[in-house]
């Protein structure tokens, strides 16, 4: 039986890989989201980075402007919640944005909820 199973998350997620660039702590990596929220994004790092680790983040959102090549530039704070090994090379986190200006949350959502609604 495949039936859809609704969403429960209060904010929706969308797979979708976008530039992530994440820095902190002795860590700096730029990597692709593979899913993300207004509140949180799922990436793969080559490094392992513990829980409770504080990132700043930045990436790009591709934007619908008729400009070539625009994109909206989110900037936020972010903490590991969680970290998955993906065998043979690296790990997959999940952060957290605990620190995201309410403008940049709000771009994220609009972007996530464009493919929602698709």
């Amino acid at each position: 039986m495949n039936q859809h199973i609704p969403e429960r998350r209060r904010y929706p997620r969308i797979k979708k890989e976008l530039p992530l660039k994440i820095m902190g702590q002795g860590y700096d990596f730029v990597t692709q989201t593979k899913d993300l929220s207004c509140i949180g994004a799922y990436c793969y790092v080559d490094k392992y980075i513990p829980p409770m680790t504080k990132l700043s983040v930045m990436m790009l959102l591709p934007s619908e402007s008729e400009e070539k090549n625009a994109a909206l530039k989110v900037q936020c704070k972010g903490v590991v919640v969680r970290t998955n090994p993906n065998p043979p090379t690296g790990f997959n986190i999940a952060i957290f944005f605990n620190d995201i200006s309410q403008r940049n949350k709000d771009k994220i959502s609009q972007y996530v909820n464009h493919f929602l609604t698709s």
